[in-house]
């Protein structure tokens, strides 16, 4: 198990790989664009950032620690001078890799490792805020659309809530003293509808039989 043992060996000793990224870094600050192998130029990447970070800190301190590591003094002035105007508006990502196939030989997996520039790298992506949830219920109005409230019309009568919706019920019932009563023959001549032949043959008959009863006496 590999468990804390960063970075990569290359089958090689720790001073022969430290003089190696030493040498490509500076080449790369050089010339802004090295071709080697796919392995070691992401190994190479951290080297580049802790360079660019200190060139961006700009003191004393950093270019002391930044001619340690690269080889010519005019390779650090140009990449202090520079490191403000060229990667002040990025954070970390300051180089790009691009495949280039494989090598003649080993068939080995080659990469172009270049420097990005502002311009770039683009503008950092800034994340949209969403809009605020409304707190609490919402109203009956609220919930209605606006075509159906435009719909109704403003002085439009509500239905009676309350103590207003028992005073329409009680206007329409009838009082408890007075109860409906059926409407009677009377009320039906009264009208002006006549009673039938069946009706007047009916109360003829019991007159006739009281004549009859008078004659015989």
């Amino acid at each position: 198990m590999r468990h804390r043992k960063s970075g990569i060996k290359l089958n090689r000793t720790a001073s022969h790989r430290k003089a190696m990224f030493r040498n490509m870094v500076t080449s790369l600050f050089k010339h802004e664009r090295i071709q080697t192998t796919e392995v070691k130029a992401k190994a190479l990447r951290s080297w580049v950032d802790h360079l660019v970070t200190l060139a961006k800190r700009g003191d004393v301190h950093a270019r002391r620690q930044a001619l340690s590591i690269i080889r010519e003094k005019n390779v650090v002035h140009k990449l202090f001078e520079d490191a403000s105007k060229r990667f002040g508006s990025i954070s970390g990502g300051y180089t790009r890799i691009v495949k280039l196939g494989l090598r003649r030989g080993d068939a080995a997996p080659m990469s172009l490792l270049e420097l990005v520039t502002a311009e770039d790298a683009g503008p950092s992506k800034t994340k949209k805020k969403k809009p605020a949830k409304a707190k609490g219920r919402k109203t009956a109005a609220a919930s209605v659309p606006e075509s159906a409230q435009e719909q109704t019309p403003a002085g439009a009568a509500a239905e009676p809530e309350g103590a207003d919706a028992g005073a329409a019920s009680k206007e329409e019932a009838p009082p408890e003293g007075e109860k409906e009563v059926e409407p009677g023959p009377e009320a039906a001549s009264a009208e002006g509808d006549e009673p039938s032949t069946e009706e007047i043959a009916v109360e003829k008959e019991p007159q006739a039989t009281a004549d009859e009863e008078k004659k015989e006496s």
